[in-house]
């Protein structure tokens, strides 16, 4: 297949400037950049959807440059309904190289190039950045972008200059690519696409220069309706530990995500969150079809994209580590304490000594301690198969379970 092929079959494909997607096939110049703002210390699955997007045009020859907004991060991307909250110099800084490991590693491309746009911005003195790019657009180009419309207008929340500047800060990030690297192609998700423009603005007007953007539609869960992002309060990260602001989904709970998409769900997701090619694909959707009882593709989904973002070794280990906890066979008063300790691992842990409603609550296995205690009451909780009568502390190493499918490792 080619790239074009590609990148619409896999549904890669919302708004571009390329009228004739069989021009990516032939571009002469083959460089593209990408970019994420350090907002939280992890990206997620829907940062992941336009990572595979860049892994596509990487696989067909093309060269990435990928942009952490260690300048842009300091701002904030205007969200539709209000203010961010501004991070501290330092958190952005946090955050940046987080992300940067995690866009190295899915990308894994040996020509790869990692770019900041404070590297850039910390040079630039404020009435030099207006007389070139603030003259370069008129307000009313800046009015009719959508989401101002949706700030300023009747109900709005009203936005500040910062967050209003925005946009010239991102066009300029392309005009500086333009320059410096004879970047001409800026990839994105769909909601960054008016931002992206600016770029071509920019450097049509300042360069007499010719630019591209081409979006990514935002992933959006087929049975909820809602997108796949942090900002919905529904976020699967891509870091499997802590690095601080609790900002992780473990590899366990991100390889059951997966595993647990519906039939409605799972042909749409495979083509964006596995790199299996299109035979392939269709062989898992056809077996599938043939016996669903069998969640043929679920499985190949949870084991594609957990390989994708935390490798084979741990994909196998969660994988095998599921068979075993959802065995009908598996006698859980039968595991040693090594096999309970090498669980560890991938589910969340606690230690000795601490009381069952307190285990269940800062884990998040329940809301509060009153429903702690109705789950325990209901006989929804288990320590090593056996139904849980009361709030114990729990002195040995156990597994707790809550429900069908929420475990977590005393030891």
């Amino acid at each position: 297949m080619k790239l074009s092929e590609e990148l619409i079959w896999r549904g890669f494909k919302a708004e571009t400037t390329i009228e004739n997607p069989a021009n990516l096939d032939t571009r002469e110049n083959k460089k593209f950049y990408w970019g994420a703002d350090p907002s939280a210390d992890s990206l997620t699955i829907g940062n992941l959807a336009a990572l595979l997007m860049c892994a596509c045009f990487v696989r067909h020859g093309y060269q990435p440059y990928l942009l952490v907004g260690g300048a842009t991060g300091q701002i904030g991307d205007p969200k539709e309904n209000g203010e961010r909250d501004l991070k501290s110099l330092d958190e952005v800084e946090h955050n940046k190289k987080c992300i940067k490991e995690q866009v190295e590693r899915i990308i894994n491309s040996n020509n790869a190039t990692m770019v900041d746009n404070y590297d850039w911005f910390r040079e630039i003195k404020y009435l030099d950045f207006l007389r070139e790019v603030g003259k370069a657009f008129s307000m009313t180009q800046l009015l009719d972008r959508q989401f101002v419309q949706n700030r300023i207008g009747e109900g709005g929340s009203g936005i500040s200059y910062a967050e209003f500047s925005y946009t010239l800060i991102q066009g300029y990030d392309f005009l500086h690519l333009y320059r410096e690297h004879g970047i001409d192609l800026q990839l994105c998700g769909a909601d960054q696409y008016g931002n992206c423009t600016s770029g071509i603005h920019l450097i049509k007007r300042l360069e007499e220069g010719e630019a591209d953007v081409w979006s990514t539609p935002l992933v959006i869960d087929p049975v909820t309706g809602r997108k796949f992002g942090k900002s919905e309060g529904n976020a699967i990260w891509l870091a499997s530990s802590d690095n601080g602001g609790g900002n992780y989904t473990s590899v366990f709970d991100f390889y059951q995500f997966w595993l647990n998409q519906p039939d409605e769900s799972v042909e749409y997701l495979i083509k964006i969150y596995t790199i299996y090619e299109k035979e392939e694909i269709e062989k898992i959707l056809a077996e599938h079809a043939k016996a669903p009882e069998k969640r043929i593709a679920q499985r190949a989904l949870a084991r594609g994209v957990t390989e994708v973002v935390h490798g084979k070794p741990a994909m196998e280990a969660v994988e095998n580590l599921t068979e075993m906890l959802f065995s009908r066979e598996t006698d859980f008063t039968s595991f040693s304490e090594d096999e309970i300790n090498e669980f560890a691992e991938y589910l969340p842990v606690v230690s000795k000594g601490i009381l069952l409603v307190d285990a269940l609550v800062n884990n998040g296995l329940a809301e509060s301690k009153k429903k702690a205690r109705e789950f325990i009451s209901q006989g929804a909780i288990t320590i090593n198969g056996v139904k849980a009568l009361e709030d114990i502390e729990l002195k040995q190493t156990a597994i707790i379970k809550k429900g069908k499918n929420k475990f977590l490792v005393v030891k």
